[in-house]
């Protein structure tokens, strides 16, 4: 292969792409840059504040879903807002997005109740999944895939700022302003994501007009992940898991997903393309990046209410106690990018990642109400160590299992797994906290009672012995909910196993509609 632009990198006057120049796309990335980061932080800085936002609004039992909803409406949102792009154009479908975003993330703010909170992080979520395609398609159709790498670099650097930056501006708001400014903080990124995606984006084709939206599609995915969603949410804690309620979202998730299989096979321009499960490689990385999204999400979403309730940290220092794991997670990934670009060897990282984040989840299921932060802290790096080998690996060996037809949707199947891990893991180890913590107050009814608004600075004020009893019961909620994570990263160890080293290419070759051939793509 000859030695060209990769070592040569395009002088500003020189045209790539769709004719923008160097110069011309690092502007436009500017703004891509901000939306990336918009929607990478907003979790990471509602983190450190949901335990003060719940004990300020009430509803325990919701916690869980300030999360799932977000995260619900961004998955299912995500290949309509990709099909949106193809029909209208990526620059006005973009904004629509980002604006989107920006109103959920004002209403959020004005919230007065968690089922407002729920909602209007629904309507976040839904512009989310607009943020992330958006800035994925706008790349490739703005750069074509032999210049593409010299530019993924600028995208890399949004990672460790968001991982590391976002717990410790939603702890610093929580402390010394309002957990309302953890949702207005995206206003002003937002505004400026807007401006400058509408100047430099002019240059984007309008769209074709010739994009079939999969609406049944669209509308069966949407139906049966809600009803799945809501059983793990709500069994066993709002209703009994022989209930009606529970039996008849059982049948209507079972139901929608048959119906939303059959038409999947027949429709021209599905939604998720089923033939790329016929891939093992693609099916068992698929799995691996819903164990990784289930870890993940569990861990960030209730570990600060370890840490505010039980250690005694501030927001602001639950922030800075999950540095650890953040860091782990950004330093392996980026590590494991190099190890893989170099030997082109990948089938040991998600193994070692799975054995990782299997230990970590097991570690922290030990902890008591004398574990110091300095322990967990030491459980953070394994948990965010294996979270990094497994994540970025799981969609390299998901994008080498691909023909080039199936690139973009296969990656956004990829995607969407991880989504679905991060939904019923917030959904599902949330219902088991709040089952275990609601237990251990059984016997006192006035804590009980209480607990809906307990906030960390509300608990310090009462009576020790009623400290320790709400402290033990976030200890048992919070070890019960990672016992059944570490289960749920065991069965990805066994999963991981099975992964074939297949050689890495460094093109992409065209491929006849065979689809149980093994891979002939790759990310170079």
């Amino acid at each position: 292969m000859a030695k060209d632009s990769a070592d040569n990198p395009p002088r500003a006057e020189e045209q790539v792409g769709l004719g923008f120049s160097h110069r011309q796309i690092l502007v436009t990335m500017s703004g891509l840059v901000v939306a990336m980061l918009l929607a990478m932080l907003d979790n990471m800085i509602v983190a450190p504040a949901l335990p003060t936002i719940v004990g300020e609004l009430g509803g325990l039992n919701h916690l869980a879903w300030v999360t799932t909803g977000y995260v619900l409406a961004s998955t299912v949102a995500t290949p309509i807002w990709g099909k949106l792009g193809d029909l209208y154009g990526r620059r006005i479908i973009f904004t629509a997005a980002v604006a989107i975003f920006l109103i959920g993330s004002a209403l959020c703010g004005v919230s007065q109740d968690m089922a407002q909170l729920v909602a209007f992080r629904a309507i976040q979520g839904l512009g989310a999944g607009g943020l992330m395609v958006g800035v994925l398609s706008i790349i490739g159709e703005m750069i074509p895939p032999r210049d593409r790498s010299k530019y993924q670099g600028v995208m890399m650097a949004v990672m460790p700022v968001a991982m590391i930056g976002g717990p410790l501006i939603g702890g610093f708001i929580t402390d010394n302003l309002s957990w309302r400014w953890a949702f207005y903080v995206n206003l002003p990124l937002g505004a400026v994501t807007l401006i400058l995606c509408w100047i430099t984006l002019a240059k984007l084709p309008k769209g074709t007009g010739k994009a079939v939206i999969d609406w049944w599609g669209t509308g069966l995915l949407t139906i049966w992940i809600t009803a799945l969603v809501l059983v793990t949410s709500w069994g066993g804690t709002q209703y009994e898991w022989g209930s009606a309620q529970i039996l008849g979202l059982i049948a209507v998730a079972v139901v929608g997903f048959v119906a939303f299989i059959m038409v999947e096979r027949r429709v021209a321009e599905p939604i998720m393309p089923l033939r790329v499960f016929k891939s093992a490689n693609f099916s068992l990385s698929g799995a691996v990046s819903f164990i990784s999204g289930f870890a993940m999400f569990g861990a960030m979403g209730f570990l600060p209410q370890f840490q505010q309730f039980v250690q005694g940290s501030s927001a602001t220092n639950s922030g800075l106690l999950l540095m650890p794991m953040m860091i782990a997670a950004m330093v392996v990934s980026l590590s494991a990018g190099q190890l893989i670009s170099k030997t082109g060897h990948y089938k040991s990282l998600p193994i070692i990642g799975s054995v990782l984040v299997t230990v970590g989840l097991a570690l922290f299921a030990t902890m008591d109400v004398g574990t110091s932060t300095f322990v967990s802290g030491i459980y953070m790096v394994l948990l965010g160590a294996g979270m990094g080998a497994m994540m970025q690996t799981s969609t390299l060996i998901a994008q080498n299992s691909l023909d080039l037809r199936d690139m973009g949707a296969g990656t956004g199947v990829s995607t969407f797994l991880r989504n679905m891990g991060s939904s019923l893991g917030v959904s599902l180890l949330g219902a088991v906290y709040t089952t275990h913590l609601a237990d251990t107050l059984t016997g006192t009814p006035a804590v009980a009672a209480s607990a809906t608004r307990m906030t960390p600075q509300l608990l310090r004020s009462l009576p020790e012995s009623v400290q320790k009893l709400f402290e033990q019961a976030v200890t048992n909620g919070v070890t019960a909910l990672f016992t059944w994570g570490a289960a749920v990263a065991a069965v990805g160890i066994v999963v991981a196993l099975f992964i074939r080293q297949v050689p890495l290419r460094s093109a992409v070759k065209p491929q006849a509609a065979s689809t149980d051939a093994e891979p002939v793509a790759v990310s170079s």
